[in-house]
């Protein structure tokens, strides 16, 4: 099994919160965005790496799970793993989690692309991150072959 990784600690604000008292979907998907910026960061993609050599990561899939109502006061935390990597696209995997209880409030599946920030196309990993990643992340490592995935042979 993949380790994984606290990305975020917050708070739930009442600004958080709809009509019928506990977070709003909204908030869960940016509190989500904000734990991959820093997964990526970790894996040594942050920002600056990302603007000097063009790079951009797109999510291309989500599908989110709320497993338990979260309330104004509540603290969270999310851990995050990447499930797979292959030559330009990654499998994000959060956790989000009641501080206090531990009970799993909320987890996402994102599916992510690296892009060429001029021509808008997917591109390949750099490899230095590609090999940080399966190394960070055993089991993770992915290669598409005939249309089918396939684990890559250990060498």
């Amino acid at each position: 099994m993949t380790e994984s990784m606290i990305t975020y600690r917050g708070t739930i604000y009442p600004w958080h919160c709809d009509h019928m008292g506990h977070m709003n979907v909204m908030w869960y998907v940016g509190k989500f965005d904000e734990a991959t910026w820093q997964l990526f960061a970790s894996v040594g993609l942050p920002s600056t790496r990302l603007r000097q050599e063009g790079i951009g990561m797109v999510a291309v899939e989500q599908h989110i799970e709320y497993k338990r109502e979260l309330l104004a006061g509540d603290l969270i935390t999310i851990r995050s793993s990447i499930q797979e990597v292959r030559e330009n696209s990654l499998v994000l995997l959060h956790e989000m989690t009641n501080q206090e209880t531990q009970e799993l409030a909320s987890h996402t599946v994102l599916t992510g692309v690296c892009i060429d920030l001029n021509t808008r196309r997917a591109k390949p990993l750099p490899i230095d991150i590609r090999e940080r990643i399966t190394s960070a992340f055993p089991g993770s490592a992915r290669e598409q072959k005939a249309g089918r995935l396939h684990q890559q042979e250990s060498q």
